[in-house]
């Protein structure tokens, strides 16, 4: 009997990365995966905002390249930090079920962001968030707060900041909810393209891992990620946009909210849909109808 050789999963070597590549192996079967860890260059460059030096694809290159040359079968990836366009002959064939997708706020000296002082700084490496906070409370300080979550909790400790923003579902992951000081409603402050979701690529002629990764994909996810990603797609969205979005579902219902929000936040422009739950080009339909009112709205010059 031929025995298939273990699938190899490349991830990056943060903790969160970790725990969510181990997720993955679990679900596969740990006797038939194994992980191999891959460094990017989003994780070597520290010192800079990621719009700066390349956007978010510096955090999946090098993995898409060891997917390319056969040095991987899969690639586990947080949602919000994959491209919006992927590599030729690498697919997105499947996602897991979706954790919160909310935001958290955490601070030693205030309870919520809107009880910071004036003139409090706020660190954060997300510019959505950078011009969120600045849209609601100007009086209040930005800047960029890079590495992974033990160290940006690290620099909150040690004083650097007032103020950091994080996403829920990486925290629940770590199983540092601790940490939190308080949820941030999507009323308030719509997340990431995706965040909260797990996303698992692999080569598109890849029988065997499309195969098992169809058996661990979780639809409704699918439908949501889709839809928000879309939106992104229209508006050309990168580390360098900030741009939120959401997609839900209740019963028989999908909705999708979007905004769009000037780096310095002096302008927000935001929209909404609702229809049934359809069909995953149902869910890129709506999501390319949202975005492309939203940059019909903004005009041209409007992240300028």
């Amino acid at each position: 009997m031929t025995t298939c050789p273990p699938l190899r999963i490349g991830t990056r070597g943060s903790p969160l990365a970790l725990v969510q590549a181990e997720q993955v192996k679990a679900l596969l079967g740990d006797r038939h995966s194994e992980i191999v860890i891959i460094k990017t260059t989003g994780d070597k460059i520290q010192d800079r905002p990621l719009s700066e030096v390349g956007g978010k694809g510096l955090f999946t290159k090098e993995i898409d390249d060891a997917m390319l040359d056969g040095g991987i079968d899969l690639a586990v990836h947080s949602m919000k930090d994959v491209p919006t366009w992927l590599p030729d002959g690498i697919v997105l064939p499947c996602m897991l079920d979706r954790q919160d997708p909310r935001d958290v706020f955490i601070s030693n000296k205030a309870t919520s962001l809107a009880d910071l002082p004036a003139g409090s700084l706020v660190g954060t490496a997300s510019l959505r968030r950078q011009a969120l906070i600045l849209n609601r409370q100007p009086d209040l300080r930005v800047e960029t707060i890079r590495g992974n979550v033990q160290t940006r909790l690290k620099k909150l400790a040690d004083g650097l900041f007032d103020a950091t923003l994080l996403a829920l579902a990486g925290l629940t992951r770590l199983g540092r909810t601790d940490v939190v000081t308080s949820v941030i409603e999507t009323s308030d402050m719509l997340p990431a393209v995706g965040q909260g979701a797990i996303g698992i690529t692999c080569r598109g002629d890849d029988d065997r891992a499309l195969e098992l990764l169809d058996a661990i994909n979780h639809a409704p996810t699918v439908l949501r990620v889709s839809a928000e990603r879309a939106l992104l797609e229209v508006l050309d969205g990168s580390c360098r946009t900030p741009i939120g979005a959401l997609a839900e579902i209740d019963g028989d219902k999908f909705s999708l909210r979007g905004l769009i929000v000037k780096p310095d936040g002096s302008e927000l422009i935001e929209t909404d849909r609702q229809g049934p739950v359809g069909t995953p080009e149902d869910a890129v339909n709506m999501g390319r109808d949202a975005g492309q009112e939203l940059k019909r709205r903004a005009g041209p010059g409007f992240l300028d």
